[in-house]
């Protein structure tokens, strides 16, 4: 008879505390597991007037994040990736497969196998003028200007590739030209 009148308070006790209003906050057993520590960069000041986030260095990046492209979507900021712009990633095998992998998803249906514009939207007409790499006077800037925001027909890839990707398909994209300019 004791144990039943306790599992009878325990069991009302529970039904009160899970029968709460779900949009209002409830007791916190662990408030730690509730409330992250603030990682923000705003700046904001603590006790004492002392910073407790303290903005970042100019030019850092957040873990796994890219550099920012600030080059215009104009003909001057095409010349000036153009002329500017290299390879962060190393030339080897394992980034050129990637980039073959990734212009087989993204590139050949336009481009062709070969990079000579006789992708299968070229040869059944369904876009005309598609470049061939060959005819072209491209680097990696400004490849990689075009990738990011489109020329022509070309829409942007930048939603649909990584940072490191991009540079991967770039590095195919040069082998493809050196053999179509052999």
């Amino acid at each position: 008879m004791k144990n039943f009148k306790l599992v009878i308070a325990l069991v009302i006790v529970a039904s009160i505390y899970s029968c709460n209003d779900k949009k209002t906050r409830q007791a916190q057993y662990m408030p730690d597991m509730y409330e992250s520590i603030p990682y923000k960069t705003d700046g904001a000041k603590g006790l004492g007037g002392n910073p407790v986030n303290r903005k970042p260095v100019d030019g850092t990046l957040p873990r796994g994040g890219t550099p920012a492209y600030d080059i215009a979507n104009t003909i001057e900021g095409y010349d000036q990736a153009k002329a500017t712009l290299i390879s962060p990633l190393e030339k080897n095998e394992k980034n050129l497969d990637n980039g073959k992998k990734m212009y087989a998803i993204y590139c050949i249906s336009c481009h062709g196998k070969k990079g000579d514009g006789n992708g299968y939207l070229s040869t059944s007409e369904k876009f005309a003028g598609i470049p061939n790499y060959k005819d072209r006077d491209i680097t990696e800037g400004s490849i990689y200007h075009v990738l990011i925001h489109g020329k022509g027909v070309m829409g942007s890839h930048s939603g649909q590739l990584t940072y490191k990707e991009r540079w991967q398909i770039i590095q195919y994209v040069e082998v493809l030209r050196a053999d179509l300019l052999k």
